[in-house]
């Protein structure tokens, strides 16, 4: 008896991958849609120094979540509708066999979707994974826990248009807001959350510290999740699976079954919100509630000229002036030069801003600069490490490199020196603006190399010019990153204009003492 089943496991396993490299369609979904994805990744992160080795945990995860959640409940549920599993329940092979059979067919399929994406990211300039066997383990338990969720599915679907519904419906949450296709660290405080209840977070966990981390023996915690979410997912599949398509899912017994798989994931969840596992970057209340408005400006701008004798009061006040609006825009948008909130003075021609960097005294500093409501350092807006951390040896590897050339780097040595500054502060706004691993480390060194080619009185006038004058200069250093290994600069000047104003207040308020390095 146990020979024949495994004849027939064997038998079914054969035929299922044969059938599966003869279906044109199946292929299609099975390689060439991963292999988009993973060349529209390329493009999106081009300015990493390695090509795609921070993200092959997020492009295996979504290999495997296609073919587990559409390709798994598609097979299963058009054989069901052409009578195949009908016949198969005649046969002298037990429904574990035979499930079993076609997992094991699926999971060889993903494999090897598995290794066309490492083999084109290697071909593309990835390094060879650090750790190959953890990493195959891995991809074993995310394909377990994903495979068990298309068996639920098979069993809910009554026909293939209804799987291509239900798999949209975790498929495209699962990559928005579940931590798969988008970092985590640039959802908001709400969603990483609820990604801390769906499975492909512990996937991209398990997979991408196998590629670039310390092994799998730190994602113990994903491990138990992917495993507890797949054993749910198979037991509730199999005990509701369904061999006639006659056989409707909404007039079926037992289908509070599916409660079992649920549970699974609100566990899983819990779990991490308990062990804090969660917030992967924290958020200031100010940032999640979205930033606060500033009082309203009450001096002219800097540069104005001196102010002509008051006019008579009038019913209503006068409207600001063009330059005035200009700068109250900016500044609101920055956050970074909040006026006090004192009383008006009883003149109501304030005294003029300086008009040049070189006038500016630390009167106009304590007038125009307050620094306790900038961005947190821990926060998603301008990032600063603290002074202990420890970046990972990659992000260490290419500080070290910026490090070394930003001496050299055309930018940082032209001629005015407002520029000049102004060009390195765009070394730590641009990786700021496209969130990568380096955001937190670069303003440390910008604020080195600030510190030693500028002398510090002059550099303090000039981080406040350039706070309150984000608009000025130009912005050409953007495009000679590449020479730093960080690509071209973003597409959005007006939102690294911002940043540079905001980093400029940071290392300022560090220059002055206002404040101190964690």
């Amino acid at each position: 008896m146990g020979l024949a089943r495994s004849r027939g496991f064997a038998r079914h396993l054969a035929t299922s991958l044969r059938l599966h490299f003869r279906n044109r369609m199946a292929l299609l979904y099975g390689y060439l849609f991963p292999s988009i994805f993973l060349g529209a990744f390329w493009v999106l992160y081009r300015w990493e120094p390695v090509p795609l080795v921070r993200h092959m945990g997020e492009l295996l995860t979504i290999s495997i979540l296609g073919g587990a959640c559409f390709g798994l409940p598609t097979t299963l549920v058009s054989e069901r509708e052409r009578g195949v599993w009908r016949r198969f329940r005649i046969a002298p092979v037990s429904t574990l066999s035979l499930l079993a059979s076609t997992l094991v067919a699926r999971y060889t399929l993903l494999v090897t979707a598995g290794l066309l994406q490492i083999g084109l990211a290697l071909a593309v300039g990835m390094p060879v994974p650090r750790h190959p066997f953890d990493l195959w383990l891995a991809f074993t338990f995310v394909s377990f826990a994903f495979l068990g969720l298309g068996l639920v599915m098979s069993a809910m679907a009554d026909n293939v248009p209804a799987v291509q519904a239900l798999g949209q419906c975790i498929f495209l949450p699962m990559l928005i807001i579940g931590g798969v296709a988008v970092p985590l660290a640039s959802l908001p405080l709400w969603a990483q959350h609820l990604s801390a209840f769906f499975p492909g977070r512990y996937g991209v966990e398990a997979l991408q510290v196998s590629v670039s981390g310390a092994g799998i023996g730190v994602a113990r915690f994903s491990l138990l999740a992917l495993t507890l979410i797949g054993a749910a997912g198979c037991v509730t599949g199999a005990r509701m699976f369904r061999w006639d398509a006659q056989e409707r899912f909404a007039a079926r017994e037992g289908k509070g079954r599916i409660a079992v798989a649920l549970a699974a994931w609100i566990a899983i969840g819990l779990a991490a919100e308990s062990r804090g596992r969660v917030v992967t970057r924290s958020s200031t209340p100010q940032e999640a509630q979205g930033p606060a408005v500033p009082a309203p400006s009450v001096g002219p701008p800097a540069g104005a000229p001196p102010p002509s004798p008051a006019p008579a009061p009038t019913s209503s006040p006068p409207a600001p002036t063009a330059p005035a609006r200009e700068r109250k825009a900016t500044l609101d948008t920055a956050h970074v030069a909040v006026p006090k909130a004192t009383p008006p003075p009883a003149s109501p021609t304030p005294p003029p801003g300086p008009s040049s960097w070189q006038a500016v005294t630390r009167e106009d500093i304590e007038r125009d600069l307050v620094f306790d409501r900038l961005p947190s350092d821990a926060g998603v807006v301008t990032p600063i490490a603290r002074a202990d951390e420890e970046p990972d040896p990659e992000v260490a590897e290419q500080l070290e490199f910026i490090r070394r050339k930003l001496p050299e780097w055309p930018a940082a040595r032209v001629g005015d020196p407002v520029q000049r500054v102004r060009n390195l502060l765009y070394v730590a706004a641009v990786p700021d603006v496209f969130q990568t691993p380096l955001e937190r480390f670069t303003p440390w060194a910008v604020y080195e190399r600030l510190q030693a080619d500028v002398p510090q009185d002059t550099l303090i006038k000039i981080l406040y010019w350039i706070a309150l004058h984000p608009g000025d200069g130009d912005d050409k250093a953007v495009d000679e990153l590449y020479l730093l290994g960080l690509g071209n600069g973003p597409s959005d000047m007006d939102q690294t204009r911002d940043r540079v104003a905001l980093y400029g207040v940071k290392l300022l308020g560090r220059l002055l003492g206002k404040i101190k390095s964690q």
